[in-house]
């Protein structure tokens, strides 16, 4: 079968055509004349790969270059074993099933269900939860930026998700897991204190169902080829232990607060915003530090709102389901999902409006604090107003879009093999140059053509065999289609251009195109962030219970005797 692909954007006129094998790629150039110059053109495709294969060790200082290195024949070694498993385990309705509840532990999930919580007569609770997912949601994605870590290799694995901002992350740990573990862990030892309430069956029912919960989440992170067993492993080592942190040192934390006043809510304030600065630069432009500062946006707003919301008479108010009834529960819950709508979308255009100001005006005075792979003031006029600057929680033109993904499942779900992000294309590129390392070797100690034809043949009837063992996948590792620029069309940052040949197993179709990376993030978006996520966990644990009060039909207090 032959495939083939129109040419590539910007830059040389690549015409790339498959003939048989992914890996068999062939590239000749339209755009110049003479074996001579054919001749420069691919030395310099080579020399261009080749310096692709030293991006990670110029881009991170030495000791973290070591540390990623020692850690990545872990990822390598794996991979084979998860696609081998997934080959046993792969139908249609898992693939359906383990793609929409890996919604269950994303961001937007909890960050939609949270301020339920609180609205609900579960603030303690929820307070709780809030603790422990933004915490597993900062320390995994510091881990990842930290590592630089690529995710499985694609092929062989196969890619199934629904959300294709995932896969421009790094792998290892899961953020996945580390929620899904803690949310489990809490739940279990929330339903085993003395203090709970409920009958012995709904005990063992929730218990049950907490476990289901993180069991399914962590498999289907293996099952969907997005992540392997050491970083599902870690990040629910992590999950566990972030929550028992919380479990037996949080009240004594909240206790602490609430006696020592706007003193000790600052300093709590000032530590969200240090590990904010430190959180380490990333080796490609990841999306993990988005996250990280949006969840520690929620920290400040919880901590602020719920310290203030205890000191006021409101918090007095019981919660009272038999008294308010089901109508009253929720008209409040959307009332109040309205409210946090209505914040992010005025706070975040007039945030980016305004600060581009104040921050070409620090940099005047030499205080601004640049980071890698966000643009600093100096060099933009205008930010679009409708900039979509987070995956966390959802705009309201996304919404459409994502009650589709519910009603139809199957359009939003998509199986992709081959590159998806920077970390894998130049993993890709390392693998299968160590390959070809490999392949010459083994070349040069074969007694005859006839052994080559032979392992040949023997490979060949392997990759095609019902009968697959791991060690067959493995000769499909660093396959993917990665194609690099030549010298001369190289980036300002002396990092060549990367083009990748992707198949999606649902459309059925290859894609060759320019490596997708995620857009241009300007400097003012750490602030907004943190002033609108600090913002939508203040309305959600003090500023919407207090409206509730004011508005008829859906406050408390008037059903409380006098």
């Amino acid at each position: 079968m032959t495939t083939e692909f129109p040419p590539l954007p910007n830059g040389p006129e690549f015409n790339a055509e498959f003939d048989g094998a992914i890996s068999d790629l062939k590239t000749d150039t339209a755009a110049l004349n003479g074996d001579a110059k054919d001749k420069e053109q691919k030395e310099a495709v080579i020399d261009a790969g080749l310096r692709s294969l030293d991006h990670y060790k110029r881009a991170l200082p030495k000791w973290r270059y070591d540390l990623r290195q020692q850690a990545l024949p872990l990822i390598r070694w794996e991979t084979p074993y998860l696609a081998w498993l997934q080959v046993k385990l792969r139908s249609p309705a898992l693939d359906s099933y383990f793609a929409i509840t890996a919604n269950l532990g994303t961001h937007t999930f909890f960050m939609i269900g949270l301020p339920i919580m609180f609205w609900c007569g579960f603030s303690s609770f929820g307070k709780g939860l809030v603790h422990i997912l933004a915490s597993g949601v900062f320390f995994t994605g510091f881990i990842k930026d930290f590592f630089s870590l690529p995710r499985p290799l694609s092929p062989p694995l196969h890619r199934i998700t629904m959300s294709g901002s995932a896969a421009l992350e790094y792998g290892f740990p899961s953020t996945h897991s580390a929620n899904a573990v803690s949310v489990a862990v809490y739940a279990v030892l929330c339903l085993r204190s003395p203090d709970n309430a409920f009958q012995p069956n709904t005990k063992s029912a929730l218990e049950a169902l907490s476990y289901f919960y993180a069991i399914s989440i962590v498999l289907g992170r293996l099952y969907c080829g997005m992540h392997g067993f050491v970083d599902v492993f870690i990040g629910s080592i992590m999950g566990a232990v972030i929550t028992l942190v919380e479990f037996y040192y949080g009240p004594p934390l909240e206790l602490y607060l609430q006696q020592n006043g706007w003193s000790a809510v600052i300093t709590a304030v000032l530590t969200i915003i240090v590990l904010v600065r430190v959180h380490p630069e990333p080796a490609d432009d990841c999306p993990c530090f988005d996250d990280s500062v949006c969840f520690a946006g929620v920290m400040i707003g919880l901590e602020v709102g719920t310290w203030h919301f205890t000191q006021s008479p409101f918090a007095a108010i019981p919660f009272d389901l038999h008294a308010l009834g089901w109508a009253a529960v929720i008209l409040r819950v959307l009332f109040g999902v309205f409210v946090v709508f209505v914040w992010r979308e005025v706070a975040k255009p007039t945030m980016l409006k305004t600060l581009p100001h104040i921050f070409r005006l620090i940099e005047t005075w030499g205080l601004s604090l640049p980071r890698r792979f966000f643009m600093p003031a100096s060099e933009y006029k205008n930010i679009p107003l409708r900039l979509k600057v987070d995956n966390v929680l959802p705009s309201v033109s996304d919404l459409p879009n994502l009650i589709t993904a519910v009603r139809h499942p199957r359009r939003g779900r998509s199986v992709s093999i081959g590159p998806q992000s920077a970390a894998d294309a130049y993993e890709t590129l390392a693998y299968r140059e160590r390959r070809r390392k490999e392949s010459n070797a083994s070349l040069r100690s074969k007694a005859s053509i006839q052994e080559l034809g032979k392992d040949r043949t023997a490979h060949s009837s392997a990759v095609n065999s019902k009968q697959q063992k791991p060690s067959d996948f493995e000769k499909q590792m660093g396959e993917g289609t990665v194609v690099v620029s030549p010298m001369n069309s190289k980036k300002e940052n002396d990092e060549p251009e990367l083009y990748i040949g992707q198949h999606d197993e649902l459309g059925e179709k290859e894609v060759f195109s320019k490596l997708v990376k995620p857009r241009v993030r300007y400097d003012v978006e750490v602030i907004t962030k943190l002033v609108v996520y600090a913002g939508i966990a203040w309305f959600a644990v003090e500023g919407v219970p207090i409206l509730f009060e004011f508005i008829p039909g859906l406050g408390a207090g008037h059903l409380q005797p006098r």
